[in-house]
């Protein structure tokens, strides 16, 4: 008997989540659902400092009062800080990491677009550094670790912009206060968890390549990719909490409804007039590669 497959919505509990986040989950539940997957919620908490205490509970809730359903128990990342030291200590192990003692502000500064590309990319400062270098280094700053990718860009499917080409970066695998960086943990999470379908934001387009390469190295399956327009103001922004009433519940103090934000979610995938009564009455017409390319504006 084949494994079952999943999708999976995965967001960072830094705060209620607003409109364009919703609509991706809907979209990633839709998606999964009317292929027979199963759905996943995992809850990406690495970054304590970001975190926002009681936000997950909110975050799940929301979901909950969408109509949405998942499989299983929720899993935090936060559990599963020696599975990804496994990984880690593999890739070491292969030799496919090296030290970087940048800062952030270097490391901006030193990035660079290659041609034909809108993406800045790391240009491998520390990648040859010879022992002495990387001991001196090492007084001032403990170091990230980054993979030392095989590849300069790799091609990836993408179900919503066709096969996709990116460079593929050097990526951080684990930050310089000793937690897993995000590329290696929802790499690792998604394979293990058996995530074969991957609907999110299309400003992860980017990251994409990188993260296949990095699965290829770990020898795990890659998931099939789909990234959505985002969410954008009226000037054309990423939408985000000071663009007012963007959230369940700042609606909610509005007089505005769960039922009444699915009916705006539908209506922003282009279900029309729809007046949906729950989230399921949008699957017998859902299809993934009819959603609208163009970002979907809030105002």
């Amino acid at each position: 008997m084949s494994a079952a497959k999943f999708g999976r919505f995965a967001p960072s509990p830094t705060g209620d989540l607003h409109l364009g986040s919703l609509r991706t989950a809907v979209i990633a539940w839709l998606s999964a659902r009317s292929s027979s997957r199963g759905f996943l919620v995992r809850i990406e908490d690495l970054d304590r400092e970001r975190v926002l205490p009681g936000s997950a509970d909110r975050q799940l809730a929301d979901l909950r009062a969408l109509g949405l359903d998942w499989d299983g128990f929720v899993v935090h990342q936060s559990t599963r800080l020696a599975r990804y030291g496994e990984a880690i200590t593999s890739l070491v192990d292969s030799g496919l990491t090296y030290e970087c003692f940048c800062t952030r502000r270097e490391v901006r500064e030193a990035a660079s677009a290659p041609q034909g590309q809108t993406v800045a990319r790391y240009p491998g400062t520390c990648r040859e550094l010879t022992p002495p270098q990387r001991r001196e280094r090492a007084a001032t700053r403990p170091p990230a670790l980054r993979l030392r990718a095989q590849v300069d860009q790799l091609s990836v499917a993408e179900l919503l912009h066709g096969t996709y080409v990116g460079p593929v970066e050097d990526i951080v695998l684990r930050r310089n206060d000793g937690l897993p960086a995000y590329n290696l943990a929802v790499v690792v999470d998604d394979a293990d968890q058996g995530v074969d379908q991957v609907v999110r934001g299309d400003d992860l387009l980017a990251a994409t390549p990188a993260q296949a390469h990095l699965a290829d190295l770990l020898g795990l399956a890659r998931p099939a990719y789909a990234h959505v327009p985002l969410a954008l103001n009226g000037l054309g922004q990423r939408l985000a909490k000071r663009d007012g009433a963007v959230t369940m519940a700042d609606l909610a103090a509005r007089g505005v409804g769960p039922a009444r934000v699915l009916e705006r979610l539908a209506r922003s995938l282009g279900f029309g007039d729809a007046q949906p009564r729950e989230v399921g009455d949008l699957l017998a017409e859902f299809q993934l590669t009819d959603l609208p390319r163009a970002p979907w504006i809030v105002a």
